[in-house]
């Protein structure tokens, strides 16, 4: 994977963290710095730690799956990025604005837990393409970290603006299905 892929996949990565920072910015009375790094130290350190721990499952049987390493990786990224396409598209997401701080307790741990599933897929795709995954994962994890940061901000500025989020996570659902495409045709599955 070249660094230009490299980092149009942590992009992609970093949209749900991103949309999640947009709406926990809207819905916070107040942004403040303690805000800030607690939510982008946890949504990077999770979307860095998911790939390690996909790769590492991926290194139990990438042996086994070698010559179907690229559908194996498309099927993947095809099905996180189509997930999120459909969900950025849906628009059914809640309009509320939850009564709990997000950037604190069992509510942080949760949604770092659950922006950052889609790295885990990323990772045994990886795994099973041979890659290495030191690099990616800082990468994947510095980019999440960023992008939250900047969308707790851009919450606060954009008020009740809920469909750029939409947007944003089906843009980086399309990018994944391109980049599972990009595999597919590096190892000559459409005949070059």
């Amino acid at each position: 994977m070249s660094g230009a892929e490299l980092y149009l996949v942590a992009v992609a990565l970093a949209m749900d963290a991103s949309a999640v920072a947009l709406a926990a910015g809207i819905c916070l009375p107040q942004v403040t710095w303690r805000h800030t790094f607690r939510l982008a130290w946890h949504f990077g350190l999770f979307q860095a730690l998911m790939p390690v721990l996909g790769w590492l499952l991926g290194l139990s049987f990438r042996f086994a799956v070698e010559t179907f390493a690229p559908w194996i990786a498309f099927a993947l990224l095809a099905f996180v990025g189509g997930r999120m396409v459909k969900e950025g598209m849906s628009g059914d997401r809640d309009e509320e604005c939850p009564r709990k701080d997000p950037t604190r307790g069992r509510t942080l741990i949760v949604l770092s837990v659950a922006t950052s599933i889609d790295a885990l897929a990323v990772g045994l795709s990886l795994s099973v393409l041979g890659a290495p995954i030191a690099m990616p994962a800082v990468v994947i994890g510095l980019t999440c970290a960023v992008f939250t940061a900047a969308g707790l901000h851009l919450g606060r500025l954009a008020g009740r603006v809920q469909r750029l989020s939409h947007w944003a996570e089906a843009l980086g659902g399309l990018v994944l299905i391109a980049i599972g495409l990009r595999i597919l045709w590096e190892n000559g599955v459409f005949g070059r």
